[in-house]
């Protein structure tokens, strides 16, 4: 007698995945950075995925295009164009809507190199046109990969005699189908990876700073994905919602669990020319119009693609630049043609272009983690849309119904509308702006282990003055003792920290310094203004607090080779960073009053002056002074970038800019007491020695870049912080 028991249900792929996906979350919250080893395994996924991408665009292309009449490549241009104009349209549509949810902000940033960098030039000819087709099939360079497919294809459309190519073309595209099939079953166990170690390595505090712009962001890669896009199509064509969903589920959640989109066009290609069979919709050249359109599309700027200009309008608003209407145009603009090129290299040119301080572009490589995700969901959602409803307007099968497409747009407008307003609200309970920056640099910890010291606060310590007729490092051996001076307010080189501890940059250098010479160290406070006389009364060995070199000191004093050399800025206010930002725009200014630090007036009165004739110089005795008292009567304060970047984390209304083309680069040194040549060559040669070392770029990345400025810690986890059995 047989059994009346059915075979049990196999689980979808889909369910596989979500699976491996929801197991991957669990694995990283209970093994924390434990998992972190599991991304090679992710990354090994993913390029097996792409192994078929290339080769199958090459195909499927020139099968696609080679099959059609030139009618009917030419009816396809035109019909695409208009969708992928209406799509661009959409995608601004969000970018300019969704910041009206952002609450109110104050922020700032340490130096970052890209301050003083010019922007990158994306190179659209190589990008575009192959010069070497297999240099972009190596170098994995799609559009040009897909130019010169395009160019095959059209080449074909007129031959006699093509069938023959064109079935062994066929032939390869399935057997590509099928070498994706066979990996596509890995998928689970490569979520898991990819999965857990996302979750088990990114920290609670990055989500929470920059929650404002990944909800904001999610929400609108959501709403598109799942009602604007989808909705579309089925307003303008058979198909179902319900459909159109299921059928990209597959694929979607691989997409969104790889951040890769380019894995899954073969997927979504496929399912694409399913549909339209499914619904007895296929025609003569349906499938031909799917193969074509799913690999040029992907070249163009999409809507996940282009909602990450979203990004620039947070960034503006997080570091306090204002945008004027006349900058709109050309955001739009520039945002979409820099989208052809990447947005690795977008995003960087976008921010100098909208006068947005660059090193913004740290937080967004933060939040690329998660936003990247729902970037590529979207897009895959997008490819999907967009190649349905091509297609169905090139064979016939599009549908207007009047009535149909009003109540969409006006429900999407509606529910629009709905969204960013729920999201403000929620910002404006959930959010409070808790500016910590200041507290950050207040408290920063020395990146070197101290040698015995004495801080003195007074310049009158009542220490013997020093005998300079002896050579420095006979003079310091024989006393034991390096006298280093500082200026106890020149962040980020020599500073007191919140608790009342001697820090920055050049304490550190000076506690390596004594480390090695096995002295004890004696720090003794000088002024600026009297350098000169400090060097030749014999109060100190060497000054070291990031001292400008300039002609009317070496004329007095004897420097080391420079450690540092930095970028003349201008400190001004977050909103007036506009007028300065380049050599242009700040030329064109009139009744400019510019600060300059007292101790080094005498040197850039005349080369301000050169540069902004018609500027009025001020000298100002402090850089406090300048934000406390001054800053009302002032436009801009000189100063060098990198101190001014640390300035503007205690005061962040204020913003450092370097005028681009025109970057001028200073150099800091150390001064040596009484003429010491053979101290300063000293100086010199350690440098260069600390430079080949790790010692300065781990310095310079901590108290210059605030890498690391803030103690980490592990990662939360059940397995460390729960059941206590790791350390």
């Amino acid at each position: 007698m047989e059994s009346d028991k059915k075979p049990p249900k196999k689980l979808s792929l889909s369910a596989q995945i979500m699976i491996g996906m929801g197991l991957g979350i669990v694995a990283g919250v209970f093994f924390g950075d434990y998992c972190a080893p599991l991304q090679i395994f992710g990354d090994a996924f993913i390029k097996l995925l792409q192994i078929t991408i290339l080769p199958y665009i090459i195909v499927s292309m020139i099968l696609g295009i080679g099959g059609l009449t030139p009618e009917q490549a030419k009816l396809m241009a035109k019909k695409a164009g208009i969708l992928l104009l209406l799509f661009w349209g959409i995608s601004f549509a969000m970018v300019l809507g969704f910041p009206l949810s952002f609450p109110e902000w104050e922020s700032a940033a340490f130096f970052s190199s890209a301050i003083v960098e010019l922007p990158k030039k994306v190179d659209f000819l190589s990008l575009y046109i192959p010069s070497n087709p297999f240099y972009s099939l190596a170098n994995n360079v799609v559009p040009a990969v897909v130019l010169f497919s395009i160019l095959m294809g059209i080449a074909l459309m007129g031959m006699q005699k093509k069938e023959v190519f064109l079935e062994a073309l066929g032939v390869a595209a399935q057997a590509l189908v099928g070498m994706t099939n066979l990996i596509v079953k890995l998928t689970p166990i490569g979520v898991f990876a990819i999965t857990a170690a996302a979750a088990g390595t990114m920290t609670i505090e990055e989500f929470g700073r920059l929650q404002i712009y990944l909800i904001s962001f999610n929400v609108a890669a959501i709403f598109l994905t799942f009602w604007i896009l989808p909705m579309l199509v089925t307003s303008l064509t058979p198909f179902k919602y319900r459909d159109v969903v299921g059928m990209t589920r597959d694929a979607l959640v691989t997409a969104f669990t790889t951040g890769n989109l380019f894995v899954v066009l073969t997927v979504l290609t496929e399912g694409c020319k399913q549909l339209f069979e499914n619904y007895d919709l296929k025609k003569g050249k349906t499938d031909t119009y799917v193969d074509v359109l799913v690999p040029i599309s992907f070249n163009f700027p999409n809507t996940g693609k282009l909602l990450m200009l979203l990004f620039i309008l947070f960034a503006a608003w997080f570091s306090g630049s204002t945008f004027s209407l006349a900058q709109y145009p050309s955001f739009v603009f520039s945002g979409l043609l820099s989208f052809f090129g990447g947005v690795d290299v977008a995003m960087p040119f976008m921010l100098d272009l909208m006068k947005i301080p660059s090193d913004m572009y740290q937080l967004y490589v933060v939040t690329g983690v998660i936003n990247g995700r729902f970037a590529t969901l979207l897009a895959a959602m997008n490819l999907v849309i967009f190649t349905l409803l091509a297609t169905a307007s090139l064979t016939g099968v599009m549908t207007l119904n009047k009535k149909k497409l009003i109540n969409y747009v006006a429900i999407s407008l509606l529910l629009t509308v709905g969204l960013i307003g729920a999201t403000r609200l929620y910002f404006s309970v959930a959010v409070q702006n808790v500016y910590t920056k200041d507290q950050v640099i207040a408290n920063m910890q020395s990146m070197v282990f101290p040698v015995p010291r004495e801080v003195y606060k007074s310049a009158d310590a009542g220490v013997k003055p020093l005998d300079l007729n002896k050579p420095a490092l006979q003079r310091i051996r024989e006393s034991g003792v390096l006298r280093v001076g500082y200026d106890p307010d020149n962040l980020p080189f020599t500073y007191f920290s919140e608790t009342g501890e001697l820090i920055g940059f050049d304490i550190d250098m000076a506690q390596l310094l004594a480390r090695e010479l096995k002295v004890k160290l004696e720090f003794l406070p000088i002024d600026r203004k009297t350098l000169t006389g400090h060097m030749e009364s014999g109060v100190v060995d060497v000054a070291m607090s990031g001292f400008v070199m300039t002609t009317p000191r070496l004329e007095k004093i004897v420097f080391s080779e420079p450690y540092l050399k930095t970028a003349i800025a201008f400190i001004v206010r977050d909103y007036r960073r506009s007028e300065f930002a380049t050599a242009e725009e700040l030329q064109k200014a009139t009744d400019l009053k510019i600060g300059i630090p007292a101790a080094v007036i005498d040197y850039f009165h005349a080369r301000v002056k050169a540069y902004l004739p018609q500027a009025e110089i001020v000298a100002v005795d402090s850089v406090r002074e300048f934000f406390e008292i001054n800053a009302a009567q002032l436009d801009a304060l000189l100063l060098d970038a990198e101190g001014g970047a640390a300035w503007t984390l205690l005061y962040p209304k204020f913003t450092v800019v370097v005028p681009v083309p025109d970057v001028v680069k200073i150099p800091l040194a150390y001064a040596v007491a009484g003429r010491d040549r053979e101290f300063a060559d000293f100086l010199s040669q350690w440098i260069t020695l600390k430079k080949s070392s790790l010692d300065f770029p781990r310095l310079y990345d901590h108290w210059i870049l605030g890498r690391d400025a803030e103690p980490k810690h592990p990662r939360w986890s059940i397995l460390r912080d729960v059941l206590g059995w790791v350390q």
